[in-house]
């Protein structure tokens, strides 16, 4: 009888790892996550997938323990022996990186050393494949456009450098003690499970609520910065594929379209049937709608990062080429999704209310 693949994910609560632990669970795999231990309940969107402890062959297991944490982390790898494992798990606000940098650090970078480590330290080289994931901060202030897997990195904020550090630290376990690791440089994607404050989901949330009368307006910083924007759901694929090839590599991951903020507003405002108009430019840009009588888009300085990434766009066909990877969702059909996920959460919780 074919055993099923055991797979262990750090950041199994975020956007990401919910939808990586469907894919998996889908193919068959037994998924353990890691979940730091919280006086408020954080699982919300991995509650659909919880098992109880008591139900013989779970095939969705958590444990508690932490990224920062190299005990916890090489104990919880000792005793599952995974197959595969994914690091997920990161302080990944950009701007609030700025703020808690050295957390930052000792999450993002370090932690993908002490998963490393710990495979190295229990002789699981020829057993454990290991998924760094890396984000397109690393390019920052970009060298070339498009950016690909051998364009130089140039990270803007503690954020990126971290993860250049995660991205180096793989490579280098890689290449010294012959480890399955493999980085995913993903630029931005996007999902109705995204956190709160990036601002995808911060743009899709406001002026949903502007929508029905619960908010008047929504403050952005910087309106004009360009970023690449794909669905969690397709670049979770995309994680998975790399684990299954015979060697491993690192793969951009990305659309190879690019918006601006402001552009995002305006696939918003269209999905909302929301007649709007622009005034003044740069920091004084305000947007307006038909129908309301204030403005509801307005610039805040203060949403302005210390160092500006302006530009950011992918090219993944070497992934499009060797992983077969596709993209199912465009830019319309993501916000689609989120703005009527947004809307039904929205109006039920006013039901409650």
């Amino acid at each position: 009888m074919k055993r099923n693949k055991k797979a262990l994910i750090f950041g199994i609560t975020g956007q990401d790892g919910s939808y990586l632990s469907e894919l998996l669970l889908k193919k068959n795999y037994v998924v353990h996550g890691v979940i730091r231990r919280s006086s408020s309940f954080n699982t919300s969107r991995i509650n659909h997938l919880y098992q109880d402890p008591h139900i013989n062959n779970r095939k969705f297991i958590l444990h508690y323990g932490d990224i920062t944490d190299s005990i916890s982390v090489s104990s919880i790898i000792k005793k599952i022996l995974p197959d595969e494992i994914y690091n997920l798990a990161a302080q990944s606000h950009v701007a609030v990186s700025f703020e808690v940098p050295e957390y930052t650090a000792n999450a993002d970078a370090i932690g993908s050393l002490r998963i490393l480590e710990a495979i190295r330290f229990h002789n699981l080289q020829n057993k454990t494949k290991f998924y760094q994931a890396g984000t397109s901060e690393m390019y920052g202030k970009v060298i070339e456009v498009p950016q690909k897997e051998t364009t130089p990195f140039y990270p803007r904020s503690p954020y990126g450098v971290a993860k250049v550090y995660a991205h180096w630290i793989t490579i280098n376990y890689r290449e010294a003690y012959d480890i399955f690791a493999c980085n995913g440089i993903l630029f931005n994607h996007e999902s109705s499970r995204r956190g709160g404050t990036f601002v995808t989901k911060k743009i899709v949330n406001a002026l949903c609520k502007i929508k029905l009368d619960l908010q008047k307006t929504l403050y952005l910083g910087n309106l004009e910065a360009k970023r690449d924007w794909g669905h969690a759901k397709d670049y979770v694929v995309a994680m998975w594929k790399m684990m299954q090839q015979k060697k491993p590599k690192d793969y951009v991951i990305a659309t190879g379209k690019q918006y601006t903020v402001k552009q995002f507003v305006n696939l918003v405002l269209k999905e909302l049937k929301m007649e709007y108009s622009w005034k003044g430019t740069g920091i004084n840009s305000k947007c307006f709608v038909k129908g309301f009588k204030n403005k509801i888009v307005s610039v805040d300085k203060n949403y302005f990062r210390p160092l500006e990434v302006d530009t950011l766009l992918g090219n993944s066909s070497k992934a499009k080429r060797e992983l077969k990877w596709k993209i199912n969702y465009n830019i319309k059909s993501l916000i689609k999704e989120m703005v009527s996920e947004e809307l039904s959460s929205l109006k039920n919780d006013k039901k409650i209310r």
